[in-house]
Parts: C-alpha cells; sequence; structure tokens
C-alpha cells in the first residue's frame, strides 16, 4: 500500500479522487499548476502530489511562463483570471513561443463564448469551477493519452514484482510492500521503464518539482530505501545500478543483457 494518503478539501473544489482513479500514473508525472487563489492552489497541488504528480505551483500568469520556459511538463493548468497576464494571455504566448504542452484551463466562466475563446488561444480543454478533483485527473488522463504519453495495463510484472498502477499497491512475492506516495512514484516510473537504465536527471525531471537540489543525494536514498524494500530477503535482486549512468529495475536476465552480460 501506499502511505501518506489524506483527503483534503477546500473552496469550491473536492480534492479527493472516485475509487476508480485513484491509482492512476501516467509514464511522466510532472504538472504546472497556476492559480491565484492560493487556498485553491495548495489544495489542487496538495492532491495532486498525493496521487504522486510532480507539481510546480505559481500565483500568476507572468510566473507560469517563466516557469513553463525554463522545465520540462507533461500538462499545465491555467487558471483564467489570474493577475497580470492572464490564463487566455499565457496560453496564447506558450503557443507562440512553439510551447506543444497540452494545457487544461480553470475558470468560473461557463458561457459557450468564454469556452471557444479558450479553446481557440490554444488550450486543449476547459473545466468549469468548482469541479470535482476526480474530474480534473481524468482530464490530465486524457490530455495526456492525447499527448502520446505511453501508458501500459494497469499492473506492471518484473520477475516476481506487481506493481498495481490502478491501487497504487505493490507485492514481491507473497510481501505486500508499504511505500510512501514519493516511494511509489520513483518505483512506477521505474517500472515503466523496466529493462531500461534510468537516469537520474530523468528521474529528477519526472519524479520531483522544481524543489529538487540537483546536487542533493535524495535520488540515491531513494534507491537505497527501495532496493532495501523490494530486494531485502529476496533470492535475487531486482534493482540496478550502474555507475555515471543511472538506475534499472529488471529481472536477471534483463539486468544482464542490459550489462553486456556483466
Amino acid at each position: 500500500m501506499v502511505e501518506g494518503r489524506g483527503d483534503p478539501a477546500v473552496g469550491r473544489a473536492a480534492i479527493r479522487a472516485p475509487a476508480q482513479a485513484v491509482g492512476w500514473l501516467a509514464l511522466r508525472m510532472r504538472v504546472l499548476l497556476a492559480e491565484d487563489d492560493q487556498q485553491l492552489r495548495d489544495a489542487v497541488a496538495r492532491g495532486l502530489r498525493e496521487h504522486a504528480f510532480a507539481v510546480d505551483a505559481v500565483g500568476n500568469g507572468d510566473d507560469a511562463i517563466v516557469t513553463a520556459s525554463i522545465n520540462e511538463y507533461d500538462a499545465i493548468v491555467l487558471d483564467i483570471l489570474m493577475p497580470g497576464r492572464d490564463g487566455l494571455e499565457v496560453c496564447r504566448e506558450l503557443r507562440r513561443r512553439g510551447h506543444h504542452t497540452p494545457i487544461l484551463l480553470l475558470t468560473a466562466r461557463d458561457a459557450v463564448d468564454d469556452r471557444i475563446t479558450g479553446l481557440d488561444a490554444g488550450a486543449d480543454d476547459y473545466l468549469i469551477k468548482p469541479f470535482a478533483f476526480g474530474e480534473l485527473l481524468a482530464r490530465l488522463r486524457a490530455l495526456l493519452r492525447r499527448g502520446g504519453l505511453s501508458m501500459v495495463g494497469s499492473t506492471i510484472v518484473i520477475g516476481d514484482l506487481h506493481v498495481d498502477t490502478r491501487r497504487q499497491t505493490v507485492r514481491r512475492g507473497a510481501r505486500d510492500l508499504s511505500l510512501t506516495a514519493k516511494e511509489y512514484a520513483f518505483l512506477e516510473y521505474l517500472a515503466r521503464n523496466a529493462g531500461r537504465v534510468v537516469s537520474r536527471t530523468e528521474l529528477a525531471t519526472h519524479v520531483w518539482d522544481d524543489n529538487h537540489d540537483p546536487a542533493s543525494n535524495l535520488i540515491d536514498v531513494y534507491v537505497s530505501r527501495l532496493r532495501r524494500k523490494i530486494d531485502g530477503g529476496a533470492a535475487s535482486a531486482l534493482m540496478h545500478t550502474r555507475r555515471g549512468a543511472g538506475v534499472m529495475l529488471a529481472n536477471g536476465d534483463a539486468a544482464d543483457r542490459e550489462s553486456g552480460g556483466e
């Protein structure tokens, strides 16, 4: 099971996903959220993080443009009514600069003309406030699929390791493993890339948000934690590190092929 899941709720949006939506996690997981209502911004960001997304949250349009220009995102969520440049202006500017990241607009305006204006500005989808958090998750899933994001079935199997992406549960053989939300996000990213060495830069980009310090040893700490939980007491190791290259999750045969038989 995954530890540390709360049930935050605030103002106009209940940050709670329906049972069938909880546990979905895409291959990539980094989202930019731009919302000027701090209470709502904090609650949505917290809810997304509890569903294993890495989230960078800003409160105005200018910061959204700067942040989107610096980092690579898999989806962007923009409130329309923000101080400075509003969500429509931000959307137009990002498209003008050649950004193709899927964009979801949030707004209290529900007139058809408003929705048309948002879509014509370059947005991919439109969500009316107040909204259920489960609907936000569903719309993000749809955007990521449209963006060509690779998705696999609900359970990933590597050797005797089973990662259930719908329930966010992990089992090695007969043992159920208890993971924190971040440990699970880390493991599932490796599982979806099983048999391939994943660089530390790639892990930092897709599992952590903008607060991650690339000079820290945090990734090594998580590798060590997961290795203890996954490989501890097992007959064979599934977690493998390649010095100077990165981390790989693979059974013995695949690990040998990747390392050239070493």
